[in-house]
């Protein structure tokens, strides 16, 4: 029986329409859309990045494109991959490809014309999903809608060799099993990851930066990296983990999720770690963190366990990084929902004015009025007069 993509918002878009016709225009069914957007769709899930496949080469593909007038861009055209930029987002468009030979981190690839070819070398069989982008049939050559329905997580093929293939895919597996997985998982997929994981160790750290960022910022993703931990693939990864680490987790994931508050992979990532700012140095360093992402991480690993001042302690570091401290402390956050950071209402030339000389006097008084403003809750500038008066009293 013939299946069809249900139709969404992004179905009928104007852009993807001219798109299709440029590289299609007989209508011959040489392009695609293929993978996450297609499983997502199918899922009922808003979809993000659209990725199509065609049997065209990269060239033809990309002389089609600029005489339809849509501005093309060469992202990977070595591996068949050009990106259309249209209106609504760009799209990726892969010629088909068949693996020639891989050394677990680049594959060679020839490019092909059989959609079994390049279904084939795909990393996941939810990932192997096709749509015709006039009448939406689907095309499933390894299982993937029977694996979406049981939520079944599975390798195309044998699950060793596309890992060999790639050692990415051992994390890619856990954060799809994280995001589309159901308990127990896969027993084949388990014992090749776990077989497999010091492959790992070859990745570029960006690479892996990337999946573990991505996994941490699913909505509940403390099973899963609790599975890895077990399987051990999370030491290939994140060696400084214990035991510790993943209680933090579950108890952060129990309390975002009573709280309401939004998934954050780097206030998850904290709780995995010791609170030890050498140790979130070198795991930001490692994982190819970004500076403000080492400055939260660091942040994190300075917290301190006991009752703290929640709007106190914001003044002091920030809101985000003071509601990171509370949340993976268990203190109470809501306080700071809705409040904004005040300015204390005094400055050095008011101190001066009232004959105090310019000087270190008028900086330790500056600091004596805002330590008793912080501790009074921020009150308004008359009650901060009255404090400086004090003070000069």
């Amino acid at each position: 029986m013939t299946e069809y993509l249900p139709a969404a918002d992004w179905t009928a878009r104007a852009d993807l329409a001219a798109l299709v016709t440029a590289l299609d225009p007989e209508g011959t069914g040489n392009c695609r859309w293929v993978g996450g957007v297609v499983r997502d769709t199918v899922l009922g899930i808003p979809a993000k990045d659209i990725d199509m496949a065609t049997t065209r080469s990269p060239e033809e593909t990309a002389a089609r494109l600029t005489a339809a007038g849509i501005k093309c861009v060469p992202t990977g055209i070595a591996h068949g991959t050009v990106t259309a930029v249209l209106a609504g987002g760009p799209v990726e468009i892969t010629t088909l490809r068949r693996d020639v030979s891989t050394d677990g981190r680049h594959a060679t690839v020839a490019f092909s014309t059989d959609w079994r070819d390049d279904a084939a070398r795909r990393d996941f069989t939810i990932n192997a999903l096709y749509a015709d982008p006039r009448t939406l049939e689907l095309f499933d050559y390894h299982g993937g809608q029977a694996d979406l329905a049981a939520k079944a997580v599975r390798f195309i093929g044998d699950a060793r060799q596309r890992i060999r293939e790639d050692y990415l895919r051992i994390l890619r597996y856990f954060r799809f099993q994280a995001r589309f997985g159901s308990i127990p998982a896969d027993s084949e997929a388990e014992a090749a990851v776990s077989e497999l994981a010091a492959g790992m160790k070859g990745l570029s750290r960006e690479r892996v930066g990337w999946e573990l960022m991505n996994l941490l910022g699913l909505p509940n993703p403390a099973p899963t990296v609790r599975r890895m931990a077990e399987l051990g693939v999370l030491a290939q990864v994140l060696p400084e983990v214990r035991e510790s680490g993943l209680t933090a987790l579950e108890a952060l994931n129990d309390r975002e999720t009573h709280l309401n508050v939004p998934n954050d992979a780097l206030r998850r990532l904290a709780a995995l770690l010791p609170a030890d700012s050498a140790v979130a140095d070198q795991v930001a360093a490692r994982l190819r963190l970004s500076i403000a992402q080492r400055k939260r991480l660091n942040s994190a690993a300075a917290r301190e366990t006991g009752p703290t001042d929640a709007r106190a302690l914001a003044y002091r570091i920030g809101i985000e990084e003071a509601r990171d401290r509370l949340l993976l402390t268990g203190e109470p956050v809501a306080v700071l929902d809705g409040w904004n950071v005040p300015r204390l209402p005094l400055k050095g030339g008011q101190i001066v004015a009232r004959g105090i000389g310019a000087g270190p006097d008028v900086a330790r008084i500056l600091r004596s009025v805002e330590a008793r403003w912080i501790k009074e809750g921020f009150p308004d500038e008359a009650r901060v007069m009255e404090l400086l008066d004090a003070e000069l009293t």
